[in-house]
């Protein structure tokens, strides 16, 4: 009897055992999470395999250039282009060579309305040099008859010789409620910071207006460089007025019959530019700088 009840004793300490010790085990998912495939990963950029992942739904104009001039969302070609080519050698696929040249859309986009375009990221590829003597109009929003558009994406090559590949001046402007006009600028000021650029250097420089906060931000290369980016609310709030079109590589004054004035600060572009891509929204930090390292690979 001895010898059984020692038996039963050791079996109970067992039980004690087995369940203390399961009872201190972690669950590895607390929360009953999906299983994560490590292959859905793989040869991703910040989590993304392309460019195109990156707020779709909030991608309201492309231009990839890849096949002709025509902006992809809604399918419409130029109503007047000069000194263009479709060139090899994009950031994705083709890219457009401006010789002295420019796109002019003189239509409406539906994307670019008022009460649908209050806040923005603009994001483009260039190639371009400065040339100490006019500047560049990346890209403008323009209002017909005025030399100002809604937007103005600018250059100011005006402000470097060709033979400095290290500075660039980037200084967007653009219209407000209240009339007026706001602008932010890289290199004038307590930053001071410019991208690198080339004849043959592929350079990213992208805008990004936040319509609630008046936040107007300048990137270049994935670094935020902008000088004045708080640029207020209410009246000094962005307005895309109508009617308005687009401009790739000039204002009106650089196209026949289109002037408005006999400013000629601006020149017609010459370089190159690839993948505009326009968002209605003011993409966060981190896709910002995915977008810029996706196009480095091309993707």
């Amino acid at each position: 009897m001895k010898i059984k009840l020692l038996n039963i004793n050791q079996l109970m300490i067992a039980a004690v055992v087995a369940f203390a010790t399961s009872s201190c085990k972690k669950d590895g998912n607390p929360n009953n999470l999906p299983p994560v495939s490590a292959a859905q990963y793989e040869g991703t950029i910040d989590g993304y395999k392309s460019s195109d992942d990156i707020f779709p739904n909030n991608l309201v104009a492309y231009w990839s250039f890849d096949a002709d001039e025509k902006e992809t969302k809604s399918g419409t070609a130029p109503t007047a282009m000069a000194n263009n080519t479709l060139i090899n050698g994009g950031v994705r696929g083709k890219a457009l060579g401006l010789n002295n040249g420019y796109l002019y859309y003189g239509t409406q986009f539906n994307a670019f309305k008022a009460d649908a375009f209050k806040s923005f990221t603009i994001s483009t590829w260039v190639q371009i040099l400065n040339n100490g003597t006019t500047k560049t109009m990346l890209f403008q929003i323009a209002r017909p008859g005025m030399f100002s558009g809604n937007l103005d994406f600018i250059l100011e090559t005006n402000a470097n010789p060709a033979s400095n590949t290290d500075r660039i001046s980037i200084h967007p402007t653009f219209a407000t409620v209240g009339g007026g006009r706001q602008d932010n600028i890289n290199n004038y000021g307590a930053v001071n910071l410019s991208p690198k650029i080339g004849a043959n250097k592929w350079t990213n420089i992208l805008l990004t207006y936040d319509g609630s906060t008046g936040v107007f931000n300048i990137w270049a290369d994935g670094v935020k460089m902008g000088n004045y980016p708080n640029r207020g609310t209410g009246n000094n709030l962005f307005k895309s007025s109508e009617p308005n079109e687009v401009i790739i590589g000039g204002n009106y004054n650089v196209i026949p019959g289109k002037s408005v004035n006999t400013d000629a600060s601006y020149a017609a572009m010459q370089g190159n530019i690839d993948e505009i891509r326009v968002f209605n929204t003011a993409l966060p930090d981190a896709h910002i700088k995915a977008l810029f390292n996706l196009g480095l690979a091309g993707k």
